[in-house]
Parts: C-alpha cells; structure tokens; sequence
C-alpha cells in the first residue's frame, strides 16, 4: 500500500489499474509471486546511495512510516496465500537469489508482469529478468507510475527497443490467452 493515496509514493492510476491486477492473481493465485518494496528502519540503515535516498525520504522509513502501508492492497491480499509473497528492499524484485529459486524449481520461462510503478520497480524487474533470459508480457493496463511521462516512455521503450524478449500487451489478451481459457 505504500503506492496508494496513503502511502508516501501514491500513483494517481492505482485505481485504474488494480482490478487488472487482481483479474490477473484470480486465474491462478498458486502461480502468482507478489514481491513488495520494504523500506529499511530507518535512514542510517541504508546502504550506500540509498542511504542518502532515505534521508529524502525518511518519511518512508519503516520508524517513521505506518506499517500497514507496507501490506498488500486489499484486493490483492486476499489471494496470498496461496499467492507467494517476497519482500525486497531495493527496487527490482531479483535482488537478491530468492525469487530466482523460486523460478527455476517452478520450471518457468515467461514472466508476465504488472504493479508499480512502471519507470521504477517494473522496470528494474523486468531488465533483471531479461537478464536471466526470461520472456517477459508486461500488461500495459495492469502497470502504473506517479509518473504519466516516464510510464509512457517506458512502454514506447519496451516495444521498439525489448521485442525479441517482451510483449505488451492488455489483460484482457492475457487472460483470453491462459492456458484452459
């Protein structure tokens, strides 16, 4: 919820967005990993640039912060478990190896993502996960940023620049798409 109006980095299209989402999780919860973006205690436990970003933003800081935005939106909550959930303290979501594993034991080989914010958390995992030579389907309707420039140049950057290793797509296609639909 960090990325909710109450939140300290509220994304106006949230709300547009989240039932995407969640139509997503609805079709197979057991094969959903939702990963949310843990702030460090306090600034001075960051390390290295991001203790400098915590200073900015020490409001975020999980000391300063209410711990109930730390949760998942409610209408994503529901569905954990059986739906995974990974918490990371940097911005893509394969920092660390955990995920990873979690991947490789599941035989995976596409990736379909959506959440926030498409310039930022979205875009570190997605380029994390080309790197690990997934295939990647971004739901350009299930994707959201504070930011409608840098949301719009990363989905035009996506298509022309990533093809052979990502689609756009809507969630609509995705779900019409799903094996058994």
């Amino acid at each position: 919820m960090l990325f909710s109006d109450d939140g300290p980095w509220p994304t106006p299209w949230m709300s547009r967005v989240l039932p995407n989402c969640a139509a997503l999780v609805e079709r197979d919860p057991s094969r959903t990993i939702f990963t949310r973006f843990i702030p460090p205690n306090t600034a001075a436990d960051g390390h290295g640039a991001w203790r400098g970003y915590y200073e900015e933003w020490a409001n975020a800081t999980r000391a300063r912060l209410d711990n109930r935005l730390l949760d998942l939106m409610p209408a994503l909550a529901r569905f954990a478990p059986p739906a995974l959930v990974l918490d990371k303290p940097v911005y893509s979501a394969f920092a660390g190896r955990r995920l990873g594993h979690i991947l490789a034991q599941r035989s995976a080989d596409t990736l379909v993502v959506s959440g926030a914010e498409t310039d930022v958390c979205v875009l570190s995992t997605v380029l994390g996960a080309i790197d690990l030579g997934y295939f990647v389907v971004v739901v350009r309707d299930a994707v959201c940023s504070s930011s409608n420039e840098g949301h719009d140049a990363l989905i035009a950057m996506f298509e022309s620049r990533l093809s052979h290793q990502l689609a756009i797509t809507d969630v609509e296609t995705v779900l019409g798409s799903w094996p058994g639909a």
